[in-house]
């Protein structure tokens, strides 16, 4: 959130150590030709004391992978499992990324700096560990638009061009690889507890059990702590499901092991935004049922955290854990009812969950952009306006007379005639000005102004 970036001294950690040596295997970064850096995240790098590297410094630790003085002495691929379209598959775990480094923000904070591309590790299987330019191209403007909207999302915090010619099947090849690193809250999923549980490895359950719960979440843990985190969980994940519908936002592969304890989103892969409020709309074309379709994925989301808590069945009896997991819907129509009135710029008063479904209605009915939807009403009163007269918004108008103004309205991006969006054509000629140009105007342009969306809009709600 906007409101933690505040600089801070570099204070190193090794937190993981207390997981090993069940948890992660020691690796090494791949010998890449070049390390062209082409992009640092100098709004976060200092948050974490590192905002004072020179670009030669930062090539050195985010392209050839130098230790940071006081972290982790070597990479580690960490080891999990997870279910994949609702498939347990024991065979996967970190195939083209390591965790690099911890450390602390100034609010002490525990981070991590993970890898996607950085090579292969004993869980790459047949792949090539690789990552092209273009999709930590597109982690960037995903990332970024998250964090605008209010999503708790990873930062994208360096790419690295690598001087690799990689070949894909599902795009023009052949193209150009780079190396990403992530600033994470914790890169521990929940298919890392499957896989503790697959095993019947309790005391490395217990471990990470313990961890997060004091770690990540800075608890102590009480009476019953497998049911105390899962709750922790359920709460972030039901917050994240509404973020992302809020954010008309469509992740594309949310597969246990895609899915962090913190709550936290990361990994994208086929990630779209749909233009309209259309629950059907997938970002996978390998999604053949609509399993993480837009509309479902507080469904998909829920699924994964129930798999959470059998994979905590070894510690612990059923009940506490299943009262746990009933409180996901609740929690969800809490966490939508909040962030829907904070994007839309009003108190929270009434009955909330009316007006949201007068609105998804009157978006459907009149095809009305989620984007324009929210920018129109946050920006001004467009009561008498189309396509907002009609009868199809007649409830949202009436719902919306209540409501109190909320967010300010005195940056001028609201006067803007149109929002700061992502449609899939905009990223795609982003990518084909780098591709054939090696122009980086565009993208450059494109992240100064979702980070001014993302200034307009202020902090997400807290969960309370």
């Amino acid at each position: 959130m906007r409101s933690a970036l505040q600089p801070s001294e570099y204070r190193p950690a090794n937190e993981i150590a207390a997981l090993q040596p069940d948890f992660a295997d020691p690796v090494a970064a791949a010998d890449f030709p070049q390390a062209i850096l082409r992009f640092r995240n100098d709004r976060w790098a200092p948050t974490v004391g590192l905002g004072d590297l020179s670009d030669a410094e930062w090539v050195a630790h985010f392209g050839r992978f130098a230790p940071l003085e006081g972290s982790l002495p070597q990479p580690l691929a960490l080891r999990y499992h997870g279910h994949q379209f609702r498939q347990y598959n024991p065979d996967i775990g970190d195939g083209r990324g390591f965790l690099f480094a911890q450390v602390r923000d100034g609010a002490g904070r525990l981070l991590d700096l993970g890898t996607k591309g950085s090579g292969q590790t004993p869980y790459s299987r047949f792949g090539d560990g690789r990552l092209t330019l273009k999709g930590g191209m597109r982690e960037i403007l995903a990332t970024e638009m998250l964090e605008a909207l209010g999503v708790n999302t990873s930062k994208t915090f360096s790419i690295i061009e690598t001087g690799e010619a990689l070949e894909r099947n599902d795009e023009p090849s052949p193209t150009r690889a780079a190396v990403m690193v992530r600033l994470s809250h914790s890169h521990i999923r929940i298919g890392s507890f499957q896989r503790a549980a697959y095993f019947d490895d309790k005391p490395l359950l217990e471990r990470l059990t313990d961890y997060a719960l004091t770690k990540l979440y800075g608890e102590t843990p009480g009476d019953n702590p497998p049911a105390q985190l899962l709750g922790r969980v359920v709460e972030r994940t039901a917050d994240l499901a509404a973020s992302y519908m809020v954010a008309g936002f469509v992740h594309g592969v949310l597969n246990s092991d895609n899915i962090n304890v913190t709550g936290e989103s990361f990994d994208y892969g086929p990630w779209r935004f749909t233009p309209l409020w259309e629950p059907g709309f997938t970002a996978a074309y390998f999604d053949h049922s609509g399993l993480y379709a837009f509309g479902r994925q507080a469904e998909a989301i829920h699924w994964d955290v129930a798999q959470l808590a059998v994979s905590l069945r070894p510690l612990v009896e059923a009940e506490p854990l299943i009262a746990q997991l009933e409180r996901f819907p609740q929690l969800y129509g809490e966490a939508m009812a909040r962030r829907f009135c904070w994007r839309l710029g009003v108190a929270q008063s009434g009955d909330a969950a009316a007006m949201i479904e007068a609105a998804v209605k009157g978006m459907i009915a009149s095809q009305t952009p989620i984007d324009c939807f929210f920018q129109d009403w946050r920006g001004g009163d467009p009561r008498e306006g189309a396509p907002y007269a009609g009868e199809e918004w007649a409830a949202f108008r009436e719902a919306m007379a209540g409501c109190e103004p909320s967010g300010t309205k005195d940056h001028a991006y609201w006067t803007d005639p149109t929002p700061c969006s992502m449609p899939i054509d905009e990223v795609e000629g982003i990518w084909r000005a780098i591709d054939g140009n090696d122009d980086w105007t565009p993208l450059h342009a494109k992240v100064a102004a979702i980070r001014r969306m993302g200034d307009a809009m202020g902090d997400a709600p807290d969960m309370g």
